[in-house]
């Protein structure tokens, strides 16, 4: 597959995109914002609200601390876990495919939730 900077493609997000910015103060309904799906058909991947994983929050292979030591690099190892996709209330900057947040899971004022999923049948 293509890397990809967002699930549509490399292009920044914009409204057409998801749910960012605090540009609606509550998740939108499931199924919006089309012109933000991926080339599965999968939307809304990024936006209305952090998605919990169940990764630790580990450095990876050759990881530096962004913006700054103090915000992230602190944080690594213990009981964090990582959440991805950002929120309705998250800056677009944070919302790439290789950004991770990361709270503990007993946390509810960060704005988030998990995504159920199951596989394909096969045809």
């Amino acid at each position: 597959g293509r890397s990809r900077r967002h699930p549509w493609g490399d292009a920044d997000p914009g409204p057409e995109h998801a749910n960012l910015g605090q540009r609606h103060l509550r998740p939108a309904p499931a199924g919006s914002y089309p012109a933000g799906a991926s080339p599965l058909g999968v939307r809304q991947l990024i936006g209305d609200v952090w998605e919990w994983t169940s990764s630790g929050f580990d450095p990876y292979p050759g990881f530096a601390a962004w913006p700054y030591d103090e915000y992230s690099a602190v944080f690594l190892g213990g009981d964090y876990k990582v959440l991805r996709g950002g929120s309705f209330a998250a800056d677009p900057v944070a919302v790439r495919g290789t950004f991770r947040n990361w709270d503990h899971p007993v946390r509810r004022q960060i704005f988030s939730g998990f995504r159920t999923a199951r596989d394909a049948e096969n045809d």
